[in-house]
């Protein structure tokens, strides 16, 4: 049997019979007239702040999908408010024809402060790994294609081994000081036959059998409807308070900024490699980076980008002296095409438009439901997602976002001592009122306990979170596929919480590797 992972606590206790500090006070400011009344004697006016004071305790202490209804109020407000006023409709400059710069992004919600550079040359190759700046919420960001080769046929000790290689890598993100959060982003994409295309155009003869040139396509028709590609990606996220005074030192600017995250990308780089057992990492150039973010709004656009960049290889392949030479007719009679862009603009790297819906996000031509995942009580072992992350019709995409906020060890340090003193205290006002001590109860104060332990022997301290999405085309009916998705990431033993009034900011999050997170807020 494998490991089980349930050594994890909620962020907050609460030291009083579960309630947190704010909660505590609202009870008690509005059980203030009742006790006034009772000392006049008012026994109507006792009875009527009584049935209030029950009802804002109900409204203070209940949550209802993961908020409390205040949080429910305030946000069905911010949200009728943003569509009633247009701010939160999305339209691209270019599909109004007011992109003034193909180098500008123009992306949507959450999305509108990022910026892109193009770093220094790195390496041997003397690549410009793109740099990710997020002007709205301060940080920069490095991301990487990794490739994997799974877990599914590993043994029991190898997937510890890799278990074990995840916790040393959010380890080194702490002891450097620098890095806020890695983000881990999964996208299963339904596949589209454009390299078999491609194979098939290059090595198919004319004079082959006509049967098995239907039978191979038969083949391919039925394969790749049935057939899903997986893209991974890795994304470094660090704030700009952090990262301005090592990079003082290292010559201020961009420039010092990048050679200060390049350094960090080798680190986290030797451990994906290393401990996590990762085949491949390759940090993103910009037009890497922008065809990674326009394939995640708009799936279908893949097949038409990869015909573009082998119609560039072609041409990259021919002489350019031969081109210049070459006219059209013959141009056309030997596959040259000389003038083919097959990089996507960042002007263009998003949707020409979207409009966030309460319980879906509309981009395009598709339509997408996220939902976040909570952890199981009695824990999971690895791999346990894999059922969320299986797309249970063609044409469906799916996506995953694991993303590990790192705390400061004086952050973790001075969360654990309050987390243990209001154990210590809900264990005591429990033994004076002679209430029985419930098993979750137990569990939670033994986990917090045994966290100061932990952290002592140097281990780091996080608040993860995962965010899975599905999406289809607007042709479809997405909330059938919703449920699918809910059912998926039961069976794999979580519980689905629907992401409502917050569909944008949660597929940004978990469908573009841009670093964005769910937990960090605006500047």
């Amino acid at each position: 049997m494998g490991v089980i992972y349930s050594d994890f606590s909620r962020a907050r206790i609460g030291w009083f019979f579960g309630l947190s500090g704010w909660q505590l006070t609202t009870v008690a400011l509005t059980f203030l007239p009742i006790a006034w009344a009772m000392q006049q004697a008012a026994w109507t006016s006792v009875a009527l702040f009584t049935l209030l004071w029950a009802f804002v305790v109900l409204v203070t202490v209940t949550p209802v999908r993961g908020r409390s209804a205040v949080g429910w109020v305030l946000a069905s407000l911010s949200f009728a408010a943003g569509g009633l006023t247009g701010w939160t409709r999305f339209r691209s400059k270019a599909s109004t024809g007011e992109a003034d710069s193909l180098e500008e992004p123009d992306l949507p919600g959450v999305l509108q402060g990022v910026r892109i550079h193009d770093g220094p040359p790195r390496g041997a190759t003397s690549t410009r790994t793109a740099i990710i700046q997020d002007h709205r919420c301060r940080t920069w960001a490095l991301t990487a294609s990794v490739i994997h080769p799974g877990i599914g046929l590993a043994e029991l000790d190898q997937r510890e081994r890799l278990g074990a290689g995840l916790g040393e890598l959010l380890d080194l993100a702490a002891r450097t000081e620098l890095i806020d959060a890695v983000v881990f982003l999964v996208r299963t994409v339904p596949e589209d036959g454009a390299e078999r295309d491609q194979w098939i155009a290059r090595h198919r003869r004319p004079t082959g059998p006509q049967v098995a040139r239907l039978v191979n396509d038969e083949l391919q028709a039925n394969l790749t409807r049935a057939s899903v590609r997986t893209e991974s990606f890795v994304t470094v996220v660090v704030p700009e308070g952090r990262l301005a005074r090592e990079a003082k030192e290292s010559g201020g600017g961009l420039d010092g900024r990048a050679r200060v995250l390049y350094s960090l990308a080798d680190e986290v780089e030797a451990q994906l490699r290393g401990g996590m057992g990762m085949t491949s990492v390759a940090w993103l150039t910009s037009p890497e980076l922008a065809l990674a973010c326009r394939t995640g709004f708009a799936p279908g656009d893949r097949a038409g980008i990869v015909d573009a960049l082998a119609g560039r290889a072609t041409t990259d392949s021919t002489d350019s002296t031969d081109i210049r030479d070459i006219t059209d007719e013959s141009r056309r009679s030997v596959g040259v095409n000389a003038g083919i862009n097959a990089d996507v603009p960042w002007a263009m790297a998003g949707p020409s438009g979207a409009d966030p819906a309460v319980r879906h996000y509309s981009h395009d031509a598709w339509n997408s439901i996220s939902s976040t995942v909570k952890l199981p009580v009695r824990g999971a072992a690895m791999g346990a997602l894999a059922p969320a992350l299986t797309p249970t019709a063609p044409g469906e995409r799916r996506s995953f976002m694991a993303c590990y906020p790192i705390l400061s060890a004086s952050v973790a340090n001075r969360q654990s001592a309050t987390s243990e003193w209001a154990a210590d205290i809900g264990d005591e006002l429990r033994h004076r009122a002679k209430v029985k001590k419930r098993a979750k109860a137990s569990q939670e104060s033994e986990t917090v306990r045994r966290l100061d332990a932990k952290l002592a022997r140097g281990n780091s301290l996080t608040r993860p979170y995962a965010v899975v999405t599905v999406t289809v085309p607007k042709t479809a009916r997405v909330s059938a596929f919703g449920r699918d998705l809910d059912a998926s990431v039961r069976r794999a033993g979580f519980a689905p919480l629907r992401l409502d009034l917050a569909q944008d900011v949660a597929f940004a999050a978990s469908s573009v590797p841009l670093g964005v997170s769910l937990t960090r807020k605006a500047d």
